[in-house]
């Protein structure tokens, strides 16, 4: 999925923003978008970045600790 920024965004806000998480997205971004990094913690307005396909039918498994039995 191709994705153009808001000015002043973020990476981590652009994947928050579209996809709805950061975690373990943001890292395939880099990956799918050479030299991305390199530019800066900023994405200049419009600039267009790879995301990575999720699948958004299964959610997010987190486990849990019971502390009392």
């Amino acid at each position: 999925m191709i994705v153009a920024a808001i000015a002043g965004e973020t990476l981590d806000a652009l994947c928050w923003r579209t996809l709805g998480r950061t975690a373990g997205v943001t890292e395939q971004a880099l990956e799918l978008n050479p030299g991305l990094a390199a530019a800066g913690p900023k994405l200049a307005e419009g600039q267009t970045v790879i995301l990575p396909e999720i699948n958004t039918a299964a959610p997010a498994i987190r486990e849990t600790v019971n502390l009392w039995d």
